[in-house]
């Protein structure tokens, strides 16, 4: 069909050209065109010349052109910019001769010896690397036609080497048979595999190439490392075996970007002239990737010098010849370290299947290996990298053998390491940048209880300073622990799993321990900085999830002292192995990565930032008392509200509000405490710099000149096919001002619905508004008489219920009671649009179509807490069913046809056109 239109419109005009011209150039782009259409290996590509050479003949620009050389190489500029390919090359040759095909005489074996030796060359390298060379690539006839002989100077000398070079830099020409027949000897024996597809115009066959079933001699197969070298000089066949064995993830390539040949071009004369066409005939496509090596050759995977590839090579097998031991090693040590027992069978399983095919340094070994690790274990402590020098090994301190009895000594070191001082407000400061060994802190705590903690003991709140502290023995983060809880009952701090040992050790409150601690109930202020390490960051995380300390300062440095490093044996790839599991006492494994504080300020603003949460820490509880004082008086079920606000005073007492640090995080903590405990996600806590719009005067009357715009923005009407209305509605407005819309609401929008057959009323958009208008719009969709119960209201604040009716009286007329409505709602529909859906749903009024609506309220109170910027917004209404008298629920509106928001439209049309057709 292509070739028929465009030789059609070619003619066409042809002959306009022949009227008004003699000359040759059009005669010679019509044959040209008759070429292309018979030999070029894209024909689809073809359609897209007709308007370029329509254009071309039409424009007279090539008429004009005398000069020979001139002409083709415009015609080449033309051909090659319409078709986007740069082998389309017009050439002007009065002198040439076509060169005959030459055929290879492959008769004696003396003459396929000497082509084999010409273009064949094979030797064994240094480490056993085999190195193949071939400047023309063998097909597959020859190569069987030659039989043992090829197989012993080639395959069988190939075949004993550990890994192999096959080098084409220098191969231009080759059969096309021969690309099967040397993917095939670097693949192993068993499934056949699709590896290209052949397309031929001059023929129109195509011809798909897989690898063979059998094979004279042995394989390589596919373990063993193979390279190939490239040059710009590789062309043709050549690049066809180097694009599959690359994408087949069976050779890494070296060298330059090969030349982007073609599987076969023909130069072929134009018509009676001495023009001449270069065309590609055929074309290749690997199922593999889809695309082809043709005009864009082949990318190495290590882009070298053509004359540095084989030393790249050599080089590069040496490298990856490691690479079996060092994933083997890697796997051994996490065998026999890990701490995750778990875990260890399927990593190991995953590193013994992972592709390294690519990998081409150590460096990117250790880069692999670290991802795969992490993708399975998700733990950052585990990780690779290349070392150059050995890795340094942090041990945790031993515990001393011999602990000096002098006073004098155990005074300085006190002295020393903690620094103490009552700061303004009554706040205890303690400083202290090292863990010393448990065994000290036990044997003489009564100096450390004097000297430390007995100056602080009446303080109101108490200031740890971390921010030096890079750290110490984990033995003696349970014992400064235990000065900051009560006696009684123990509390579980953290359990430790050594895998060395075998052994879980699990870490409670210490009895034992001399004076009086400091207790539960008083503030504790964690100061941290990047410098906190070990055993500092793991008593500031500590202290956090246990719920004992406000962290203040930098995220901590994320150095833990319970993995282990280990060099690969023979390379520079290090393994950090975490040998021990710490987890907290929710059952959480630490993972380390720094602790994040409650307040994130620089270390050297964490003193001021301290003195600034315990001023508002302060009124927090204050706060939160107040928060359940308001929910007890106006949330609209009272035996949920008292059980709330025990939550909200044992949540208190629990610490769970040491975290807070500002207005912001105490409305998120007291928000999500509130809707967890009610089960109610209409409970809203918030902050606000100025007084809140709702508790503000209410906002004017519109004024006549408004009206119109109020209804224009959110009252929509279409009159559909099949006369059914539609009207969307995006607010619910208040009973004031419908009452001075309603009259030009009517005219404007309901006249022209009432005489539908159908409505549809959409509130999909719909998030609110005033209930007041619920019974309004009802009213129209019911007869006068009776009155119809809509639901009603019982108010907590007031203490009054209130019935709500339809409406004896309403401006213009009403939609008949027998017909359809469908209501389309949303996940957005809430507040009052949704009491308008649940209403015309339960009274057996509309099908609701779309999806479950918000689950919001009529009416929720907002209420200042206390003299603060906190504010809470508390549902205060109790909505009771028309129908079946009982409260309805939060969880929103179901619709009797379930479908996503965009597609509720679509679908209420389809049930209308269904109930019409019916």
């Amino acid at each position: 069909m292509a070739r028929t239109s465009l030789l059609l419109a070619l003619l066409i005009v042809y002959s306009h050209v022949l009227v008004t011209t003699s000359s040759f150039q059009s005669a010679l782009v019509m044959n040209m065109a008759e070429i292309l259409l018979d030999n070029y290996c894209f024909p689809e590509n073809l359609v897209g010349m007709q308007e370029a050479i329509e254009q071309a003949i039409s424009s007279g620009e090539i008429l004009h052109i005398s000069d020979r050389k001139t002409l083709a190489a415009v015609l080449t500029a033309g051909v090659q910019g319409a078709l986007n390919d740069p082998r389309l090359v017009v050439s002007y040759e009065p002198n040439y001769t076509p060169a005959t095909p030459a055929t290879l005489p492959y008769q004696s074996p003396e003459q396929l010896k000497s082509i084999i030796k010409s273009s064949i060359k094979v030797e064994v390298l240094q480490n056993n690397i085999g190195y193949l060379r071939m400047d023309h690539i063998i097909g597959k006839e020859i190569a069987e036609e030659t039989g043992s002989l090829f197989l012993e100077r080639v395959w069988n000398k190939v075949f004993q080497t550990s890994s192999l070079v096959l080098d084409l830099r220098y191969a231009t020409t080759g059969d096309l048979s021969g690309i099967p027949y040397i993917v095939s000897f670097f693949s192993d024996a068993g499934m056949l595999t699709h590896i290209d597809t052949v397309y031929d115009r001059p023929s129109n066959t195509t011809t798909e190439l897989w690898t063979m079933p059998s094979f004279l001699g042995e394989r390589y197969g596919k373990r063993r490392d193979l390279i190939i070298l490239t040059s710009k000089r590789t062309i043709g066949v050549a690049e066809g075996v180097a694009y599959l064995l690359k994408h087949l993830k069976r050779a890494l390539v070296v060298g330059e970007r090969s030349a982007g040949g073609s599987v076969r071009i023909e130069k072929l004369r134009i018509g009676e002239f001495d023009f001449y066409i270069t065309v590609p005939v055929t074309r290749s496509l690997s199922p593999l990737t889809g695309q082809s090596w043709e005009v864009s050759g082949v990318s190495p995977c290590v882009d070298v010098s053509a004359k540095d590839a084989l030393d790249e090579a050599k080089s590069l097998l040496v490298v990856r010849a490691s690479f079996p031991k060092a994933v083997q090693g890697v796997s051994d040590i996490i065998r026999n370290f890990y701490s995750f027992t778990d875990k260890i069978p399927t990593l190991i399983q995953h590193l013994a299947s992972t592709d390294f095919f690519s990998i081409t340094s150590e460096e990117g070994l250790a880069a692999k290996l670290n991802y795969e690790l992490q993708s399975i274990a998700e733990d950052p402590r585990l990780n690779i990298k290349v070392m150059l020098e050995p890795p340094v090994v942090i041990e945790e301190a031993q515990e001393p053998n011999h602990i000096p009895d002098d006073p004098s000594f155990l005074e300085a070191l006190i002295d020393t390491v903690f620094k103490v001082n009552i700061l303004s407000g009554n706040t205890g400061y303690v400083r202290f940048d090292e863990f010393i060994e448990a065994p000290i802190l036990v044997k003489f705590g009564e100096q450390i209880f004097k000297n430390v903690w007995d100056p602080i003991r009446d303080t109101k709140n108490l200031i740890i300073d971390l921010r030096f502290n890079s750290g110490g023995p984990l033995t003696a983060v349970p014992v400064l622990l235990s000065y900051l809880h009560d006696s009684t009952p123990p509390v579980h701090f953290f359990t430790v799993y050594n895998r060395m040992d075998n052994i879980t050790t699990e870490f409670h409150t210490l009895t034992a321990l001399p004076g009086t601690t400091y207790g539960s109930q008083r503030g504790v202020y964690v100061l941290t900085s990047y410098h906190t390490a070990t055993a500092g960051e793991e008593f500031a995380y500590l202290t956090q999830s246990l719920r004992r300390a406000t962290v203040i300062g930098e995220i901590t440095s994320g150095t833990l002292l319970h993995s282990k490093s280990f060099q690969v044996e023979d390379t520079n790839i290090v393994i950090t192995v975490p040998i021990m599991n710490f987890i907290d006492n929710n059952g959480e494994c630490w993972l380390g990565g720094g602790v994040v504080p409650d307040a994130i300020v620089l270390a050297e603003d964490a003193m001021e930032q301290a003195h600034r949460i315990i001023a508002f820490h302060e009124e927090v509880c204050n706060l939160v008392e107040l928060a359940g004082d308001l929910l007890k008086v106006h949330y609209a079920i009272p035996e949920v509200a008292i059980n709330v606000t025990r939550v909200l005073k044992s949540k208190w007492a629990e610490g769970s509000y040491r975290a807070v640090v500002d207005y912001e995080s105490l409305a998120s903590q007291l928000t999500a405490d509130l809707q967890e405990t009610s089960g109610d996600h209409r409970l809203n806590i918030f902050y606000c710099d100025t007084e809140p719009e709702v508790l503000q005067n209410l906002p004017k009357i519109p004024s006549p000149d408004e009206v119109q715009d109020i209804i224009n923005t959110f009252f929509k009407l279409e009159i559909l096919p099949e006369n059914i209305g539609y009207l969307r509605v995006d607010m619910m407005p208040g009973t004031e001002v419908l009452k001075i819309i309603a009259s030009q609401l009517v005219d404007l929008v309901w006249i022209k619905l009432v005489n539908t057959d159908t409505l549809v009323i959409d509130i999909r958009f719909n998030t609110g508004g005033s209930s007041s208008a619920i019974p309004f719009l009802c009213t129209y969709f019911f007869e006068p008489e009776p009155l119809r119960h809509l639901y009603s209201v019982f108010n907590r604040s007031t203490g009054t219920m209130t019935e709500v009716m339809t409406l004896p009286e309403v401006p213009g007329p009403r939609y008949s009671s027998q017909k359809d409505i469908y209501v389309l709602t949303s996940h957005m529909t809430g507040s009052a649009a949704e009491a308008f859906a649940r209403a015309m749903k339960e009274l057996g009024r509309a099908t609701i179509v779309g999806e479950p609506t918000v689950g919001g309220t009529l009416s929720s109170g907002t209420y200042q807490i206390g003299d603060s910027i906190l504010y809470a917004s508390i549902p205060n209404n109790v909505v009771l069913s028309a129908v079946t008298g009982k409260v309805w629920s939060i969880s929103g509106v179901e619709p009797h046809v379930a479908a996503q928001a965009k597609d509720a439209l679509y679908v209420a049309q389809k049930i209308i056109e269904s109930a019409h057709a019916n």
